[in-house]
């Protein structure tokens, strides 16, 4: 277990984001110290990884919360369940793969920039 400030150095976000997190029901910590201080797992680290993954390609808070209910739920779920889960987890998958496309573009266009504004410093 580690507390928020060790976490927070590792998942390399501010104390204030992790609170924030716990807050609206993203990312609880595993416990808390007989002080009250928020007590960390790797398993918890693993799982703000996948938060930090979401965050660059524009996932909103509800998205990433229903993305993390739908991992959290693949382990123990029936064989119907896991159908279900799984088309849940298809449109996320696409839903990446369409972010993920966009974002290439925008470094494409700003590659492009770079490349015009240099060519001016040459000029």
């Amino acid at each position: 277990m580690m507390q928020i400030g060790k976490f927070a150095d590792r998942s390399g976000v501010s104390i204030h984001t992790l609170r924030h997190y716990d807050e609206v029901g993203l990312l609880r910590p595993s416990g808390r110290s007989e002080g009250g201080f928020r007590l960390y797992t790797e398993e918890d680290l693993e799982r703000f990884l996948v938060i930090r993954r979401m965050k660059p390609l524009g996932f909103s808070l509800e998205e990433m919360r229903q993305v993390l209910e739908v991992v959290d739920a693949l382990p123990g779920a029936t064989d119907s369940q896991r159908d279900q889960l799984h088309a849940r987890l298809d449109g996320f998958i696409e839903a990446a793969r369409t972010r993920r496309a966009k974002v290439l573009e925008q470094v494409a266009m700003a590659d492009e920039l770079i490349g015009l504004l240099e060519d001016q410093r040459l000029a």
